[in-house]
């Protein structure tokens, strides 16, 4: 068996903290893919797949990926809602396949919303 060099035992450190940080909820993006009636009819399920295709290909392992129901707008429908760690959360809707990877590339790879697809940015409050 070869020996571990540093860099690899960085590696392998970074990988751990990677899956221990996803099993205890510390996730750098959460993913939401609104998946209700009217989202699945408009499409919901094929941008859940490009979204999975796409955080496979970079390899990000510090993104969580839920489902939810409908989130009110069946007219804009296929909606995703991507929060980064300390950033309020951004719904983004209408969605397609070349919009979906944008927004993987730009927001959940990168850190930076991409206003021109964006419906709306910030947290809903009830009172």
């Amino acid at each position: 068996m070869p020996k571990l060099t540093v860099e690899d035992l960085k590696k392998i450190k970074e990988e751990y903290r990677a899956k221990a940080a996803l099993r205890e909820g510390k996730h750098r993006v959460k993913v939401t893919v609104h998946m209700g009636t009217c989202g699945l009819a408009a499409g919901a399920r094929e941008i859940m797949n490009v979204i999975l295709d796409e955080i496979g290909k970079r390899d990000l392992n510090d993104v969580v990926i839920t489902t939810s129901g409908c989130a009110g707008l069946c007219s804009r429908e296929p909606m995703i809602t991507v929060q980064v760690l300390d950033d309020p959360p951004v719904k983004y809707c209408d969605l397609n396949e070349e919009k979906t990877r944008k927004i993987v590339e730009e927001h959940i790879a990168g850190g930076r919303p991409v206003e021109g697809l964006a419906l709306v940015q910030g947290c809903e409050t009830s009172y």
